[in-house]
């Protein structure tokens, strides 16, 4: 069975958290410290409130279900995806991709291109990936993404992001 994908709603905040954290456990094992991984990684509370708050407060996230239907609470949400305006002053586009990111047993399943096509559409946009993800950027890469040249430093996981941006399809 494919995941279903769907707008998240406030009532998905708790398994929509799960899914963040453990999906920073897996796509920054080996670019951020161990330690400050866990550490960052490890208030589900924090991050349920988080997504409480987005959801009630109007961001539009998009969260793809797992089909199986006896999932644990922290398997529910494989993935998702937050589109938006770009946040930048000096932004190339009116459109950011936010977030996205899927569990690591659903890499290359083709969920993350679901994601994206349901977030961004064919849109012009914009987004900002850890210079290091190189799984990351090549798959941005694949969907029309490329660097502008703009850098930023990351406090929360201290690393260094750059911007890529994507023309309309």
């Amino acid at each position: 069975m494919e995941p279903v994908i769907r707008q998240a709603t406030a009532a998905d905040a708790e398994a929509a958290a799960w899914c963040h954290l453990l999906c920073w456990r897996e796509a920054y094992a080996g670019l951020v410290e161990p330690a400050l991984l866990l550490e960052r990684t490890s208030d589900l509370v924090r991050r349920t409130e988080r997504w409480t708050r987005h959801l009630d407060g109007g961001l539009v996230r998009w969260i793809a279900l797992n089909p199986d239907p006896d999932a644990a609470l922290e398997d529910r949400v494989i993935g998702f995806s937050s589109p938006g305006p770009a946040r930048d002053e000096d932004a190339p586009t009116p459109l950011e991709l936010h977030a996205i990111y899927a569990r690591q047993k659903w890499w290359g399943s083709g969920l993350g291109a679901r994601l994206l096509e349901v977030a961004i559409g064919k849109e012009a946009a914009s987004l900002w990936v850890f210079e290091g993800n190189q799984r990351a950027v090549r798959f941005y890469a694949r969907h029309g993404f490329v660097a502008d040249g703009a850098r930023s430093d990351d406090p929360f996981f201290g690393l260094t992001e750059i911007r890529m941006v994507r023309p309309a399809q």
